[in-house]
Parts: C-alpha cells; structure tokens; sequence
C-alpha cells in the first residue's frame, strides 16, 4: 500500500485492523451477478456485509475496538449511541470480551434492532431523537460510569475498522476502476477510501447518500461541514446530520463525489437483492447499489477500461438488519 492518507487514518491503520479482528470477524463474500453486469454494462463486485455478524459493517468497528480495550477499561465497561446498527455491533463485540455495554438508541429505532440489541445483552437506553443528543446522553453515560465511549463513525479505531470491507474486496477482486460506499456519518466512506486509495491511489471512491440526508453531499459542495435536519429516511441507518470532524476532511480529499438516491431507488435496489441475489438488504445497505442501478455514475460504468475488458465496480452492501414487518412497511406493503 502506498502511504497516502490522512495523517489521522493510514492505509497501515487499516491493514492493522483487519489482522486484530481476523479471528472475530467473518470474511464477507464477494457476489456477482450476470443480470446486474448486463443492466449496467461493467463488471460488479458486491461486497456483502449484510452477511457480517451483527448484520452490519459496523461489526468490523466495534470488534476492532474491544481487542485494544485496556483490562480496566473491559471491566467498567462500555457505552455507544446508535440508530441500530452499531448499538448491535457493540454490544456483541462487548459480549465476546465478556464486557457490559450501555447502548444509546433512538426510542422509535426498528424493533428488530433495538430487541437484537437488547438480546445481546446490553443495557439499551432510549431517546428522542428530533428533541435530544445522542452524543450528550452517551458522555454523561461515560462521565458517570465510568464507561468508554465507542464512536459509531468520528474516530481512528472505528474507521480502521470498518475500512477493512473495502481491503477484503480489494484483495480478493483486485483492482476496480470506482467503488460506491454509502455514507452516514462518514467512517466506513473514510476507512474503506484510505484502504483503497492506499492500494491503488487512480482509483475513484464516491459515497451514496439518500436525498434526504445529504449532510456530506452539502458539505463538500460548501467546502465546510454543513449539518441538516434529522432526516427522515427508510434508510434508518444513514441518519447523521452532520459530518464527523474527524470524517468530513478525509471524505473531502478521498471522495471523489456524493452521489443521491430517492427514496424508491432504495426500495428498487433492495427487491433487485431480494429477488435477484436472493439475499436481504435493509435500505441503507442498498444505497450504494441504489446509485449504480439509477445510473448516477459519471461517466456511467457501462464501457471498456483501457487495454480491454469491462469497467469493473466495486458496491459495498453495508447491512440487512431489517425485520420483516418493517421490510412490508418500506416496500409499500
């Protein structure tokens, strides 16, 4: 790997991550699909993540979290705040090290989330989430109980962690000319585009947001952090409103852009995975897909790389927690 990146993550931060969670975390597969390559006209690689344990990226995180937890630090515990799935992440990851965790989670969060939360045997906490602050609820959490606060996006450990996707799907499919990331709070977009600028620096990484909660969109296109109202999206997922501190400069100099999706090209992409890949997504893990399907690439996929071939593009399915009351729900009953 070459060592481009932003001083505050390195393609060695995320090489590093993926030897500390190799033993707990599962190698997610890497599908193909005939009838996704004719539509688009390229080769794709969809990295399913919404095959990872606890159902989402943000395993790979929070597992990377928990192996450089100090003795004392495992014995107090630890608190995180989250729309689901990083609330679930954490609070298996903390059930294999055999430490409490206290989870943060909006009160009207999917059922399914927060009952698998719980099920892993957190202490789930909830809150409004268009009145109160996740973040302050969480840091009086850590202040009183003397717990570690585990970031769902805004730092170093989380997006190592999580940057690990994209290096698994670059190891096993090689060299792609663009990889689509969805994008929250920014820190599977930062770890996943550190890990692939660092192996191949011409490549393009671009980040899919929903149309309702383009917080990153407006910010590189404004040159500073723009935050937005908490959206309301099916993608429960993708709910920041603003960009991580930490996040936003290394999106702004990675990324090349932030591509938008509606709502119905989410629910277009999630019965193209259903029916098609035989598989489920909830909708924030198809916004990547979403994008590639509504043909939102500019230049789109579709064409030869020089010296021959198809384009080649890399997607990464960054969750299926969704049960199946919600998953009637959003796709129109």
């Amino acid at each position: 790997m070459t060592e481009t990146s932003d001083p505050v993550l390195t393609p060695d931060d995320v090489r590093q991550a993926a030897a500390r969670i190799e033993a707990g975390v599962h190698r997610t597969p890497v599908v193909r699909s005939r009838t996704l390559d004719r539509l688009v006209g390229a080769e794709v690689f969809l990295k399913c993540e919404n095959l990872q344990r606890a159902g989402a990226f943000k395993f790979r995180g929070a597992y990377n979290w928990m192996t450089q937890l100090t003795p004392r630090q495992r014995e107090h515990g630890v608190v995180a705040y989250s729309s689901g799935n990083h609330a679930q992440a954490v609070a298996l990851a903390a059930r294999e090290f055999g430490t409490g965790a206290v989870i943060v989670m909006p009160a009207d969060a999917p059922t399914a989330k927060l009952d698998a939360t719980a099920g892993y045997g957190a202490e789930v906490v909830t809150y409004d989430r268009y009145t109160e602050s996740r973040e302050a609820i969480g840091e009086k959490l850590a202040a009183d109980r003397g717990l570690t606060l585990i970031p769902p996006y805004d730092h170093p450990r989380t997006m190592a962690g999580q940057g690990t996707a994209a290096l698994e799907l670059l190891e096993e499919a090689g060299e792609l000319d663009a990889l689509l990331v969805p994008v929250g709070g920014g820190g599977l977009a930062a770890g996943c585009a550190t890990a692939a600028k660092g192996l191949y620096p011409g490549m393009r990484v671009l980040g899919v947001e929903p149309e309702a909660g383009d917080d990153t969109a407006r910010s590189l296109a404004a040159g500073e952090r723009v935050s937005v109202r908490v959206p309301r999206t099916i993608a429960d997922a993708l709910t920041a409103t603003t960009p991580g501190a930490l996040t936003y400069p290394i999106n702004r100099r990675l990324l090349e852009g932030v591509l938008l999706v509606s709502e119905d090209e989410l629910r277009t992409a999630m019965r193209f995975v259903l029916e098609r890949l035989k598989m489920l997504v909830e909708p924030a893990g198809a916004c990547a897909l979403a994008a590639l399907l509504a043909d939102r690439l500019d230049p789109p996929p579709a064409g030869h790389r020089e010296g021959g071939g198809p384009r080649r593009v890399g997607v990464i399915l960054s969750g299926g927690n969704i049960g199946l009351e919600r998953l009637i729900s959003v796709m129109g009953g």
